[in-house]
């Protein structure tokens, strides 16, 4: 069975606290719950993981080598990890970006993504959607 990694960031284990606007109404146990779900509906294993510690995150993407692709959401990381980015760009893996807002839509200093351009792509805004599409994509590009 295939395995795919899904990194969430910073503050994202207190979605239901954020603004609905952005963020939606849905706790962070129901995100993963939705996550792991869509994964079994695919075929997939989802291991769901989320640190506020960007040195932890860096060890879960360079524990690659157990998955065949990564979905991250660096959450404010996004725009000013470098070290990520660079753990992201040695995964040879697939990996896609997303995140639940639109972050173009945004303040200024979210537009822009230093992760992304280590990612296969990004998928932007579509709320809880935005992680069945990375999904569906991350199976596709392992394939």
């Amino acid at each position: 069975m295939k395995k795919i990694l899904v990194i969430n960031g910073p503050n994202l284990n207190l979605l239901s606290n954020r603004a609905s606007n952005h963020y939606s109404n849905f706790s962070y146990k129901e995100l993963e719950d939705f996550i792991k779900k869509k994964a079994a509906d695919f075929g997939i294993e989802a291991n769901c993981k989320q640190s506020n510690n960007e040195g932890e995150i860096i060890d879960w993407i360079q524990s690659y080598n157990d998955f065949d692709a990564i979905i991250i959401n660096p959450g404010g990381y996004t725009h000013s990890s470098v070290a990520i980015h660079d753990a992201l760009e040695i995964c040879t893996k697939p990996k896609i970006e997303v995140h639940l807002s639109n972050i173009l839509n945004r303040e200024e200093f979210r537009t822009t993504s230093i992760t992304s351009k280590a990612c296969n792509g990004s998928i932007l805004g579509l709320g809880i959607l935005g992680y069945e599409l990375a999904l569906q994509a991350a199976i596709n590009l392992i394939n």
